[in-house]
Formats: structure tokens, sequence, C-alpha cells
């Protein structure tokens, strides 16, 4: 049997990817991350992998994210009985087929009267996550798997032909060589790529912008929001703060920008964030616990204190969501203030580039297209705009002495 009848026989409706294995955490700072198998067992060639990631300088957090990737490529590669190294472009193929309609467990809603999955909220206009994976996500997982077997490939541990298509006719990377002051030129998707819709940045409206901030219940919610919509850092950048890193004076905060190693970078802070990041310190200190200036910034408010996590401060906008009946997320404050600065004409848009520190100015010109809310105020602004009225003609008449002076006399 060849694999084209391979290919027509396997039915990827009808898989079942058991969720075994995990993503474990370890104390190695070679491998701060591990994949294991249903018996928890390392798997090793990913190891490997996630060792020479780490070695081309990507961060944790893009081994734990490659771990998981690859950890859902390994169940499907279970489910279908085939070893890692003998899958073929059938499996690819399958696996893409599989992704399109299977159900994501991460999108599961815990309570009854939760919103359905892709149903659009009426107060921010912006739609729920899908039920299944997002074309991105799809994306992104044929990058991981793309990676995985070009580094095998190269050592002589895996395949000697990667099962992932490549993303252009020549197998080169898309714009590897590309000229920053010309502009981009368009391309034809890579076998397996998904679509992905150019979806502009999500403002949060002031009205609900307002409500928000309203119901938060403690000093430090309060300073952690304004910082959030004045810096427009992300949410592990603001997390990962020290108290040396706060600058009143200067109104500026430092964190660690994304994709430069932990380098740190500045960004501008209101002054109404650090009024109440002073209101925030002060009860720390009335509670006894006073942080070094390289301990964090940000902390639990229930003992035994300990510093403050995304998943807690996530918990904390999920239950003023529920409240208010939207669906606002951290990242949408950062879309908030571009979208500010944007509309402020003494600000340039070079300025929003380095505010929200995008490495491609194209980037930031995704928030010089209008807001769908504005825009739908223009139009319905000239249907009820009034018809100015019509002079009629009947009934004019000239001077005889402005003809004279025109045409001369009679």
């Amino acid at each position: 049997m060849n694999e084209e009848q391979e290919m027509v026989r396997r039915d990827p409706s009808g898989i079942v990817v058991a969720r075994t294995g995990e993503v474990t955490p370890t104390d190695d700072p070679m491998l701060p991350w591990v994949v294991r198998d249903g018996v928890g067992k390392s798997i090793e060639p990913v190891s490997e992998f996630l060792r020479d990631l780490l070695a081309c300088g990507n961060s944790r957090a893009s081994c734990r994210s490659y771990g998981y990737d690859l950890l859902r490529w390994f169940r499907f590669l279970a489910a279908v009985g085939v070893p890692w190294d003998r899958a073929q472009r059938a499996e690819v193929r399958d696996y893409v087929l599989w992704l399109r309609t299977a159900h994501n467990p991460a999108r599961d809603r815990r309570r009854p009267d939760a919103p359905a999955a892709g149903s659009l909220n009426p107060r921010t206009g912006k739609p729920y996550l899908g039920a299944g994976y997002a074309p991105a996500t799809i994306n992104h997982a044929l990058s991981v798997v793309t990676a995985f077997y070009d580094f095998h490939l190269q050592t002589g541990d895996g395949p000697v032909v990667s099962p992932v298509p490549a993303t252009s006719r020549s197998g080169a990377r898309l714009h590897a060589h590309h000229n920053p002051l010309e502009p981009f030129h368009p391309h034809r998707r890579g076998r397996y790529r998904q679509k992905q819709p150019d979806l502009p940045p999500r403002a949060v409206p002031d009205d609900v912008l307002d409500e928000l901030f309203g119901r938060l219940g403690c000093n430090r919610d309060r300073a952690l929001f304004s910082m959030f919509l004045s810096s427009g850092a992300r949410a592990a950048e603001i997390l990962g703060m020290t108290v040396a890193d706060a600058h009143p004076g200067d109104g500026r905060i430092y964190v660690q920008t994304k994709g430069l190693g932990g380098v740190k970078q500045a960004c501008p802070a209101a002054p109404e964030a650090f009024a109440w990041l002073a209101l925030y310190l002060g009860e720390l200190a009335d509670e006894r616990h006073r942080p070094e200036p390289a301990e964090p910034l940000w902390w639990t408010r229930r003992r035994p204190l300990r510093p403050l996590t995304y998943t807690a401060l996530r918990a904390v906008l999920t239950r003023i969501n529920d409240q208010l009946g939207a669906n606002v997320s951290l990242h949408d404050l950062r879309h908030t203030l571009g979208l500010r600065l944007i509309a402020d004409p003494n600000v340039t848009l070079v300025d929003v580039q380095q505010v929200l520190r995008h490495r491609q100015i194209t980037t930031t010109g995704r928030y010089l297209r209008p807001r769908i809310d504005e825009v739908i105020a223009k139009v319905h602004e000239h249907y009820t705009r009034p018809k100015p009225t019509a002079h009629p003609f009947d009934g004019w008449s000239f001077d005889p002495q402005d003809l004279a002076d025109v045409f001369g006399p009679a």
C-alpha cells in the first residue's frame, strides 16, 4: 500500500487523540521544561530540540510554548500509530484537518450561563474565542513541527526529508533578506498554512473602561490597570517588574521587553498610575511588608504574601467582566493606548512605535486604521444630516445698472 492509498483510507474525523503526557518544569537551567509521554517518561528527541532552542537565545517561555505544541503532535502520532521519525506528509495533512475540526479543551466554559463560544459581546463588540483551534494556532503548530524536524534533519537523528512542506517554493524562509526600506510583497501561503484574518486593534470603549476601573476593589489593582493603560506594556512585562523598576520622578517604568533576552527598556507611565502605586506601597508597609529594590513589585493580598501571577490577575479581570457583561483582556488595554496616541495630533507614528516597542513600523501602522465604532458614527451622521434647502429660481431679477456696467449702455 503506497502513501496515496493510506491518505485516502484514513478518516481524520474519526481520530481520537488521548490527552496523555504533560509539560513539566524542571530545576535544570539547561532544560527548563520537559515533555513527558503517557507513562511519565521524558521524550528525548523533544528534550534535545528544546536544549538547542534555549541555546539559540530563546526564552524559557518559548521553550514552554514549543513543548506544548510538540506534545500535541506526539499525541496525534500516538493516536494514528506512527513513530515520530516515520511521519510523512500524510500525517501532517491529517494533523491539520484534525486541528481544524477538533475541540480545543482550553475553550471549555465552566459556568453553565457562560456566553457561547464565538459569539459577539454586545458591550465591547469583540467576539469570544471559538470552540476550536484558531488559524493562528494551527500555523504556529506547523512552524514548531517544522523547526523540530529541521533540527533533527541537521543532526541526522530524524527522517531524511521533513514531513512538513516548506513555507515557500524555494524552501527559504519568507522575507529572510527583506530590505526594511521597501514594502513587503504579497506571497502565496505555504501548503497547509491557514488563512489568518487581518483584525484591527481591539480598543476598549470609554464607558466600559470607566466602569471597569470603578469596579476595582484595591489600590494595587488600580495601580496595575493604570500602568497597563498608560504604558502599553504587556502583562508579563508589568508583572515582572521589581521595586527599582518604578521611577516616579522621571515618569517612567522599566520592563523586560519581549524578544530581547531580558533587556529592560523604559516605558512612560501616567502620574495617576504612580499615585495609585504610592498608596499601594503604603498599604504594604502597613502590613509590615517592605520589598527590597530587587524584589517583585506586585504581591498578593492574602497571606502568606506571594508574588502576583498572571493567573491571579486574570481571575480579577474575569470577575469584573462577569459583573459588566464584557470580555476585556489585558492586551486590549495596550491596543487602547495605541489608538489614543495615534488620535493625538502631537504624537507621531514613530513615537507610538517607541512606546509600544514594535520592531517594524508596519506593525504600528495598523493603528492608523479607524475604529469601527467611529466609522459607524460618522456614516450615521452622514445619513441623518439634513439636506440643504433648495433656493427657487422664480422671482430673480437683475439690477439694470449692473447689466449696463457689464455689457455697456443699450
